[in-house]
């Protein structure tokens, strides 16, 4: 079994590494505190051909495989998971939707754009009534002499303000009690679409979070993306790619975490000596280690079994669930090694516990995850 990155895999790390210190990292505390949303970084992402890095070269993307997709997404979240977050979702929410399930048509005319970074992908799933119960949505299309006409609202959208499109699930038949679940593609710019302001929120606080409202908003026919019926399914196969982005994140802001607790132990003296020589920090800091090695572990394997073509699902869950949770364990570890230093904004580990504890909740919550994990298993 071959542990070493490939040479491409080796050099997406060192280019998104350096990327990660040198522009991302220096503002990211700022950011937090403002509130302000980096686009010049992802114009610069776009330059670098890493906003499309998973698709393919036909369409704008660079051909890369999901372990370089990882890489990136934890190189940018271990420098700012506001910044992680953005560029997860516009891949495996935005992007990789239309990749998947469009026509040739869609991919010209939707994908290229986010591929290029002229768009910022995003997918309106999420309801005030369809969270956990994604198939509680009420958003519904009907459709009307050859176009659909949209109504409803989604919550949460990642990305939804810098966007182009949004697909958005909908009702689109009902039939003895069920509903028939599609999704289809609506431009931002139609009439009856439009953006709330961002949510105030516990962290991440520079990424783009909002609620979308659709009202009458009518598309044509052929925006349906896939095949009628198979929202539901599609959004399931979407998420399990999602799911190994927000495991990214986990590792990513869990790396962070780990190292200013370890470079703080080591700085700080007390009674005489460093505090990484008591025996109680040294133990909380191998802790921190083999987790993290382990958690880096599972999300690799779930990237090369999907780049493999083989079955992920439960990988991705068991990748994002652990990572995840063990993310938040290093932050709170880490805040405890700084002492009272720890609960200062200035030391930055209490911005990575803010970051972190979306990554227990988002893209189905540990315990959907423990559900996945438990149907895959055969219980």
């Amino acid at each position: 079994m071959n542990y070493d990155l490939t040479d491409e895999q080796q050099m997406i790390y060192k280019m998104m590494k350096e990327f990660s210190d040198e522009v991302v990292a220096p503002g990211a505390e700022q950011r937090d505190k403002d509130k302000a949303f980096p686009k010049e970084i992802f114009d610069q992402l776009g330059k670098l051909g890493i906003m499309g890095l998973p698709f393919p070269e036909e369409y704008g993307g660079s051909g890369a495989d999901t372990i370089s997709f990882a890489i990136a997404v934890e190189e940018l979240s271990r420098a700012c998971g506001s910044t992680g977050i953005t560029y997860s979702a516009h891949v495996s929410l935005g992007g990789a939707p239309l990749n998947l399930f469009g026509t040739e048509g869609q991919k010209k005319d939707y994908l290229v754009p986010i591929c290029t970074g002229e768009s910022l992908g995003a997918f309106g799933l999420t309801e005030p009534n369809a969270g956990s119960d994604a198939g509680g949505t009420e958003t519904e299309a009907k459709l009307v002499n050859g176009e659909w006409v949209i109504n409803g609202s989604k919550c949460f959208i990642t990305n939804a303000s810098y966007a182009k499109i949004v697909p958005v699930t909908a009702i689109t038949a009902r039939k003895d009690g069920k509903k028939e679940i599609s999704a289809i593609i609506v431009p931002t710019d139609k009439m009856g679409f439009s953006v709330k302001a961002p949510y105030e929120k516990m962290g991440l606080n520079a990424s783009d979070t909002t609620e979308i409202y659709v009202e009458d908003v009518h598309v044509p026919e052929d925006f349906m993306l896939g095949k009628r019926g198979e929202g539901f399914k599609q959004f399931l196969i979407t998420l399990d790619g999602g799911r190994i982005g927000i495991g990214a994140m986990a590792v990513g802001i869990a790396q962070a975490a780990y190292e200013k607790a370890l470079a703080y132990a080591k700085e700080r003296t007390q009674f005489g000596r460093s505090i990484s020589k008591f025996q109680a920090i040294q133990f909380k800091l191998a802790d921190m280690a083999m987790k993290l090695e382990l958690a880096r572990g599972m999300l690799y394997k779930a990237a090369w079994l999907k780049d493999h073509g083989r079955k992920f699902s439960k990988e991705a869950s068991m990748c994002k669930l652990y990572a995840s949770e063990i993310c938040m364990e290093t932050c709170r570890d880490a805040i405890q090694i700084h002492g009272g230093n720890g609960y200062m904004k200035e030391y930055q580990v209490e911005r990575y516990m803010r970051d972190a504890k979306l990554l227990e909740i988002g893209e189905g919550t540990s315990e959907v995850q423990r559900m996945v994990i438990a149907r895959e298993i055969g219980c």
